[in-house]
């Protein structure tokens, strides 16, 4: 199986360009965070994956990608990821790994996934909006940036809920796959810049909350070379933290979408002339581990 993202995502690449300088990664003029205005990522939902450049930790998503979410789970309490390489590396881009072989070839013995490109969004997901695109809103769900139909089309369906789907901005963890669309398996990658030709196409499972610096500091590829990284660095281990040693567990807490604190930031964002929802990375404070 090649679960490689495909090269013709390259060409919609798109980075935040034309962001301020003051609110570039999230940067903004919003007061300090209340201990009201915490949530604390539920540790079978923090994927704590240890590189040899440093830690990165992951809040799953499983709202909106169950399958994929339980496929990390799975494999990561295995030891499967366990020196896995990340043999493929775009600047701005993003870093694939997961494949034993080191190829972009390989999978696990598991069956491979069905999609789950988009997903159907019920009344008390946290959604909150933040910017307007014609008739979708787009905004935050626990740590994702997500695109959506306003909760008033909720009346009209059957299932009353309404459709959506997560945008791999820049920490956004998606899971690789080849040209087929049922094709994902083991292989996932972290993003480090947006790239809107990956939206709807591809299945995104969960967010970097700490550790982008890190992801970013990978060895490189060569663009000519569809990033593929001759000396590339590995996963050391990789678990979920809720099968950790208390002693060895982090705790993860986030700034709630659905808080004042957050929207203060967001209004002082758009102050600033923010029309981007990737600039808004997750608020984050990290103990223990």
């Amino acid at each position: 199986m090649n679960s490689k993202v495909i090269a013709a995502a390259l060409a919609g690449l798109c980075l935040a360009a034309a962001v301020p300088a003051s609110a570039q990664n999230g940067a903004t003029s919003a007061p300090a965070p209340t201990a009201a205005d915490w949530r604390e990522v539920a540790p079978e939902n923090l994927l704590v994956i240890d590189t040899s450049k440093g830690r990165v930790l992951v809040e799953l998503e499983p709202r909106m990608a169950p399958s994929h979410v339980e496929r990390i789970r799975t494999l990561a309490n295995q030891g499967f990821y366990d020196g896995l390489k990340f043999h493929r590396v775009i600047p701005d881009f993003m870093a694939q790994t997961g494949d034993p072989k080191g190829t972009g070839e390989g999978g696990s013995e598991l069956p491979d996934l069905e999609p789950e490109f988009t997903f159907r969004r019920e009344r008390g997901s946290g959604f909150q909006p933040v910017f307007s695109l014609g008739s979708a809103q787009i905004g935050v769900m626990g740590s994702m940036p997500v695109t959506t139909q306003p909760d008033a089309q909720m009346f009209v369906t059957a299932d009353m809920k309404t459709a959506a789907a997560g945008l791999f901005c820049a920490g956004v963890a998606g899971m690789a796959r080849s040209s087929a669309p049922n094709s994902a398996n083991s292989q996932f990658f972290l993003m480090t810049g947006r790239n809107e030709g990956l939206d709807n196409i591809y299945t995104p499972f969960g967010r970097v909350l700490q550790g982008l610096d890190v992801v970013r500091g990978l060895k490189a590829g060569n663009r000519q070379q569809d990033g593929a990284v001759a000396d590339p660095d590995i996963m050391t281990r990789v678990r979920i933290a809720s099968t950790l040693p208390e002693s060895q567990r982090p705790t993860a807490r986030v700034v709630d979408s659905a808080s004042p604190a957050f929207a203060a930031r967001v209004a002082a964002a758009k102050a600033q002339g923010v029309t981007d929802v990737c600039v808004l990375q997750p608020v984050v404070e990290v103990t223990g581990g």
